[in-house]
Parts: structure tokens; C-alpha cells; sequence
């Protein structure tokens, strides 16, 4: 049902989660990870986001997964992007100069495959999860990320009662279970966003809030 879920929306062309431009947060708060250019970052769930494209410009790899096609094939096509294509075990490959994104589901992906990063970056990955795969994929995340893995990590919090998500409201108690066993983490930033955003406030919430932490893989 989730696979099914996303790919409507895409076909609908209902991604208002998209946004034209690179992430403010990811502007603020990328520094904190120390990473160099010449690293490799790996950002589940891209999509078609253009912090993509930011990465590339700062100096970095990027290896991305995605599970609808059509997201991959819009964000190359958009951003006038040639690639290769080819197939690896269950997923479809899309490799430009130093973007590579492989299509299909995010967990079929092994560690085998990222052994070259160095870096991720969640902006909207695990909000996208409901209750029954929240827990699983972060799971899967941390078993997949090299030792010494660090980045971003951004979510929304709000009374889950006043709407369904996505995005779905992850609270510290979450991130704490999510978390604490395989990494070390610090929240760097929390922006109260509800009066900017009008469609949330359409929805019944009266509290929206971004929290964005840092995490590294420890353990």
C-alpha cells in the first residue's frame, strides 16, 4: 500500500513535499557534518529535490534512491541532466557525472552498495513512512550506513490527533527509539512553520514545527 500510495501521488502530480528550491535547512545546517567535497552522500527517498543539485555544486557525490521512476526521470529531465541507465539486481540505475540514483525500494538496498559514503541526508524521508514502516526503515538505514556515517536529519512535529499524514509527526521519543542504539545525535535547529504554511493550517493543525539533528553512525 505504500508503494502504491506514492506512485498515485506522482501520477497526480500531488507532490506539494517538492520544493523549487535548495533546502533552507540544508543551507543553515549541512556545515555541521564537516564533510569534505569529494565526499559521497546518500539521500533516501530523493524524489526529485534539487539539494541534489546543491551537493554537486558543493563539491560532493551523491547516491540517491528513489522508488518511483518517474521522479527519477522528471529530475534529470528537468535539470537538462544526460545519464546512463542500466540495471543492478532489482533496481534501475540512473548515473549522471556524479549523481547516481537507483530506482526501486529502498529496502532492497544492501551496505554493499554504499559502502562510499560518507554522508546522508533525510529531508523527507521518514515522515514519509507510516507507523507500521517508520521503525523498519530506520532500521534498515542504520544497517546500511558505513561506521562513522554522519548527517541531517529533518522532520516535522505536531499533534498526530489533528492529522493524518503524510508528513507523519515524529516527536524526540521517536527519534530516541529510532536511534540511540546505532547513533549519536544532538538536535540542531527547531523553526515554528505553521503561519507559513497555509495548507497545514487548512488542516486543523495549530502547531507545526522542523526539527532538524545531527546524527553519526557510532555503533
Amino acid at each position: 500500500m505504500q508503494a502504491e500510495f506514492w506512485r498515485e501521488r506522482w501520477e497526480r502530480n500531488e507532490i506539494g513535499f517538492h520544493i523549487h528550491k535548495t533546502n533552507p535547512n540544508l543551507l543553515k545546517h549541512w556545515h555541521r557534518t564537516q564533510l569534505q567535497a569529494g565526499d559521497t552522500v546518500f539521500v533516501p527517498l530523493c524524489g526529485k529535490t534539487l539539494d541534489l543539485l546543491w551537493f554537486v555544486e558543493q563539491g560532493f557525490n551523491v547516491v540517491g534512491v528513489e522508488l518511483v521512476e518517474s521522479a527519477v526521470q522528471a529530475f534529470f529531465a528537468e535539470n537538462n541532466l544526460a545519464y546512463l541507465c542500466q540495471t543492478q539486481g532489482a533496481f534501475t540505475v540512473y548515473i549522471s557525472d556524479n549523481i547516481t540514483i537507483y530506482c526501486g525500494d529502498f529496502f532492497q538496498l544492501s551496505k554493499e552498495m554504499l559502502t562510499q559514503c560518507s554522508g546522508f541526508y533525510d529531508r523527507a524521508a521518514l515522515v514519509s513512512w507510516s507507523d507500521a514502516l517508520r521503525q523498519q526503515y530506520a532500521q534498515h538505514l542504520c544497517s546500511i550506513l558505513p561506521a562513522q556515517c554522519q548527517g541531517l536529519l529533518l522532520v516535522v512535529d505536531y499533534l498526530q490527533e489533528q492529522m493524518t499524514g503524510p508528513p507523519f509527526a515524529i516527536d524526540q521519543t521517536m527519534i530516541d527509539a529510532f536511534f540511540a542504539v546505532h547513533c549519536d545525535y544532538r538536535l540542531l535547529d527547531v523553526r515554528d512553520i505553521l503561519k507559513y504554511e497555509k495548507k497545514f493550517q487548512e488542516r486543523g493543525l495549530h502547531r507545526l514545527e522542523e526539527h532538524i539533528y545531527w546524527l553519526k553512525k557510532v555503533r
